[in-house]
């Protein structure tokens, strides 16, 4: 086999991606003349991973792509929807509703919840690491870790989420953003000398392109950021450390270090960029030890994925699920004033909010009528604005680990 391994638009949308029980199952309807059999599904969490309280649902852009021309209604929430798998009362929140003959679509299932899941892990993450960093900035680079056909979804997803800027070109196109960036180690190494390194990448760099030096590539990162920040002066943005595991020692003490030695000399406008292995748990220490900016790569690409499934509700209108699922057609609701959300049958009309009293919106939007394509999809950067808005509402779990301890 030559080329890479991976799927065409056409193979996952023709089914040729599920698993091999819905294309029997498709025989089996055909044979037993149930093709028209209708239902109504769900889309819910179970549970999110990490005792996660809540989660971030995106990928429905590609949902909506995937479902075009597929003779079914789909409703869903809003993407960048900040949510909790179950509302007030414990009933499972539902994400996304599809209508239709269920030997439509049954075997869409599988690229729909892998999109979803996929996505909305790497959201989620993201956004757990905007709750924690605040104002400060957040660069998302971890695409060397997943398969590069996946890149363009993957930075789309972590700013979604809430990164403020991405690494790769080709992420960077996705959400309409410029790619942001450093050096690599390996610019060092070629230039033979850290000095030279900076110098040429300030000389040859556009000018738009903020210069942060990286300074830890042969010496201690004390040493090396007094030399950058002598060699370029003024035209030093920032400089950023990226030592190892096995060199850190005490990171926040570290980073103490190099904000003293930056300000007694005159640069207390440097700011100080750190990454390498860096997640939700360990960036608060590293805020208050001076650090302004976060590189995170790996703990966003490669975030647990969500638990979603889906699951037939009702059938020919009729009431009808597996154990352990809630049968009958339902509508989300949120608290205009306090953001509690509801679940509702959907022939029990509007509820007021059981918390405060307020009233509550329809989630649910219209995403595909009868095949055709119904909802305009939001920028990436106004997504990405909604999920940031919501998070003033959504706290993170009580119990949050100490890295450095």
């Amino acid at each position: 086999m030559t080329g890479f391994h991976i799927s065409s638009d056409e193979e996952i949308k023709s089914g040729k991606t599920t698993d091999i029980y819905f294309d029997r199952t498709e025989k089996i309807l055909d044979s037993e003349g149930l093709s028209d059999k209708k239902v109504t599904v769900e889309v819910t969490a179970s549970s999110l991973p990490e005792e996660w309280p809540w989660a971030v649902i995106s990928g429905l852009d590609e949902v909506a792509e995937l479902f075009e021309g597929v003779p079914v209604d789909v409703e869903a929430v809003p993407e960048g929807t900040i949510f909790s798998p179950y509302d007030s009362s414990g009933v499972r929140v539902p994400l996304i509703k599809i209508k239709g003959a269920y030997r439509d679509f049954c075997s869409l299932e599988t690229p729909m919840l892998g999109m979803l899941c996929h996505s909305s892990g790497v959201s989620t993450k993201s956004a757990r690491v905007r709750k924690v960093a605040g104002d400060k900035n957040v660069l998302a680079f971890g695409i060397r870790r997943m398969h590069p056909a996946i890149a363009p979804m993957l930075d789309r997803a972590a700013f979604i989420g809430g990164a403020d800027s991405v690494s790769s070109i080709a992420g960077a196109e996705e959400i309409g953003q410029d790619p942001l960036g450093t050096m690599p180690h390996a610019l060092m190494i070629m230039m033979g000398d850290q000095v030279k390194a900076w110098k040429s990448f300030d000389e040859v760099v556009s000018e738009e392109v903020p210069r942060i030096a990286l300074a830890d590539t042969y010496s201690d990162e004390k040493e090396e950021v007094i030399r950058a920040a002598e060699a370029l002066k003024d035209r030093l943005d920032g400089v950023r450390l990226d030592t190892p595991s096995s060199r850190r020692g005490n990171f926040p003490e570290l980073i103490r270090e190099v904000r003293w030695e930056l300000d007694i000399r005159g640069f207390e406008d440097v700011g100080i960029v750190v990454s390498g292995g860096l997640d939700e748990y360990s960036i608060p220490q590293l805020i208050e030890a001076g650090a302004d900016s976060f590189g995170v790569g790996t703990s966003v690409t490669n975030a647990p994925v969500l638990n979603l499934a889906m699951d037939i509700v009702e059938v020919e209108g009729k009431f009808a699920a597996k154990r352990g699922k809630l049968s009958g057609e339902k509508d989300v609701w949120r608290c205009k004033v306090c953001s509690e959300t509801m679940v509702s049958l959907s022939s029990d009309g509007k509820p007021e909010c059981s918390k405060c009293g307020g009233e509550t919106e329809d989630m649910f939007e219209p995403l595909v009528e009868d095949g055709e394509l119904v909802r305009e999809f939001s920028e990436p950067e106004e997504i990405r604005e909604r999920v940031i808005s919501q998070l003033e509402n959504f706290e993170m779990e009580e119990s949050f680990p100490s890295t450095f301890d």
